[in-house]
């Protein structure tokens, strides 16, 4: 279940921060990474608020003194609390609040979406998201697509006229 993390987290991000200084690419690997961790016998940290706040507290440090470049990274961290948000993380306190609420992880804390009806309908509707994204942002567009692929940003313009 891909496309229903990366399609989301890259409208709402967009959406919410219209920054031109986020690599949106970050945001969207930032969204999809805790789902490798399920192929390991997981959730574990990924599935925590702790892997994203010390990613955040990471980026400020390492680049502290450099807005643009903290700007560009958080969009890792930021891909993360996305990805906890949709997955419904919240809901499992346990796993959440991990290392907070003990260092064991039951396998009842772990997110299901067991009805594959409901997992093919939410990667619809991320793909759908990140369609939706493509258009609104141009994205589909030559020197728009370039800028995207080099950097993950979006043209500061357009995000300007997202704004209103």
């Amino acid at each position: 279940m891909l496309l229903w993390f990366a399609g989301l987290s890259f409208v709402i991000v967009a959406s919410v921060f219209a920054s031109p200084a986020i690599d949106y690419r970050l945001v969207i690997l930032g969204s999809v990474i805790p789902v490798v961790e399920m192929f390991f016998g997981g959730p574990w940290i990924l599935h925590s608020l702790l892997a994203p706040v010390l990613i955040m507290g990471s980026v400020m440090i390492i680049f502290r003194g450099k807005r643009l470049k903290q700007r560009k990274w958080l969009g890792l961290p930021i891909g993360m609390f996305i990805y906890l948000f949709l997955d419904r993380a919240w809901a499992k306190v346990n796993l959440f609040w991990w290392p907070i609420s003990g260092l064991e992880i039951k396998t009842g804390d772990t997110p299901t979406w067991e009805d594959p009806v409901l997992i093919i309908l939410m990667e619809v509707v991320g793909a759908a998201a990140g369609i939706y994204g493509i258009l609104k942002y141009k994205i589909h567009k030559k020197d728009n697509l370039r800028l995207f692929t080099k950097s993950g940003q979006i043209q500061r313009q357009i995000m300007r006229n997202q704004r209103g």
